[in-house]
């Protein structure tokens, strides 16, 4: 998956959340999705240490496919003893060069496994990366989520407010009690101190999402994207025949060929191999000189490798069962967010229809006929927490949507496809 083939693919599930794309860090401007994905796939620690992983699979890679060393040696005989072996006179001394070969392609197997680790490690940097990009628009979604939140009862203190005149001049009038007047300022404050609360839930959303970009504190002012369109997904079979293409999963293929070649290694361990040598031999008693050949090939008699084959096969045995009890994490994260992903738009099906234009009709007419002595502030209050209450509701709902679909867009690594009910 390319750099940009895997931006396109989060910015598709989080249903196009991005505005117009950032062409450089701009920290005075409000961050974009695609911006925070740049950022994330550029300076995230995680992926850098997957691409290490691939230069330590390279080197042993590099190194399985090494010969062994030749080995030089030197002997001195018949030196150093009594009678004619006195001191060196009668000495004999051999130069000789010796080397392994191996047989029967134990190199190969050897090769086999070092490149089967590289693929392996390649894919995983993969999984790494889709796990990246789908944390960091999870992460955008939940400030982005924050911010709407504090907008929302931003606009209920406001309407809170709009009230104070009129609720003074009824008061001066004698239609109300002064008591009302501190009634209306608990219910602002108890607003504003739920805007306190989000508060603090934006600024660990904005920290976190620093970190996933690679900054220990936000340099962004505030994020910018859209959460209102959602749309139909596919059916959840789709998603299941989706995940097998998760790098993830794809990983096994790759771990199971080294398990694989690791075995061919161990079952070839017991064929001997041949050393051979080719020396030269001096004789000083009698001044001549010889060449010394030799070969030797260790007898398989004690040690057959039994242990280490066995141990092999079992691994090789392991992973058909390590890659399901894979496949049926994913299959279970992804059942947990299409059913968040179906809720949701259930709910916002009767939040839309019903709960927030009737709330708004309420409060409209609540608030007006208020200004006419119909109804009591009490009354008035309680409206506009509804209206409140249906629009958080409606935000949450929406939030928990686009971020069922980054989840599974993370675990499917392709593009999840919408059945869009309106542009965006």
């Amino acid at each position: 998956m390319s750099f940009k083939g895997a931006v396109a693919r989060i910015a598709c599930a989080t249903a196009l959340l991005v505005g117009p794309g950032l062409t450089a860090p701009c920290y005075a401007q409000p961050l974009s999705l695609r911006a925070a994905l740049q950022r994330a796939l550029a300076a995230n620690p995680r992926l850098s240490a997957a691409e290490r992983d691939i230069g330590i699979a390279s080197g042993h890679r590099i190194q399985a496919g090494a010969w062994a060393n030749p080995e030089l040696s030197y002997e001195q005989d018949n030196s150093f003893g009594s009678g004619p072996y006195r001191g060196t006179r009668s000495a004999e001394s051999t130069l000789q060069i010796s080397q392994l070969v191996e047989l029967f392609g134990k190199r190969d197997a050897r090769i086999a496994v070092g490149r089967a680790g590289v693929e392996s490690a390649v894919i995983q940097r993969k999984a790494v990366r889709l796990e990246v990009l789908s944390e960091t628009a999870i992460a955008f979604l939940t400030v982005l989520g924050a911010q709407r939140r504090i907008h929302i009862l931003d606009r209920q203190i406001a309407a809170i407010d709009r009230l104070t005149p009129l609720l003074q001049r009824r008061v001066d009038a004698g239609a109300s009690s002064p008591a009302e007047i501190g009634r209306a300022e608990v219910a602002a404050a108890l607003v504003k101190a739920d805007r306190e609360r989000f508060r603090a839930t934006l600024a660990s959303a904005r920290r976190d999402l620093a970190v996933l970009m690679g900054d220990t504190a936000p340099k962004f002012s505030a994020v910018s994207g859209r959460l209102d369109a959602v749309g139909r997904p596919p059916a959840f079979r789709a998603v299941i025949a989706a995940i097998d293409a998760n790098p993830r999963l794809a990983r096994w293929t790759a771990v199971y060929a080294r398990r694989n070649a690791e075995l061919l290694v161990a079952r070839l361990k017991p064929y001997p191999d041949v050393r051979v040598s080719a020396g030269w031999r001096h004789h000083n008693d009698t001044g001549s000189d010889a060449v010394r050949l030799g070969i030797s090939i260790p007898i398989p008699v004690f040690d057959q490798n039994r242990g280490n084959i066995l141990a092999a096969q079992e691994n090789l045995a392991k992973v058909r069962a390590e890659r399901e009890a894979s496949r049926k994490a994913l299959i279970v994260i992804a059942g947990r967010a299409y059913d968040s992903l179906q809720g949701s738009l259930r709910e916002l099906s009767v939040l839309r229809a019903t709960a927030i234009p009737k709330s708004r009709a309420a409060a409209e007419a609540i608030s007006e006929g208020y200004g006419q002595g119909r109804f009591t502030l009490l009354e008035v209050l309680d409206a506009q927490a509804s209206v409140t209450r249906a629009r958080l509701r409606e935000q949450e709902a929406q939030q928990n949507f686009h971020i069922a679909v980054a989840t599974i867009e993370g675990l499917v690594g392709n593009p999840f496809a919408l059945a869009r009910e309106s542009a965006r």
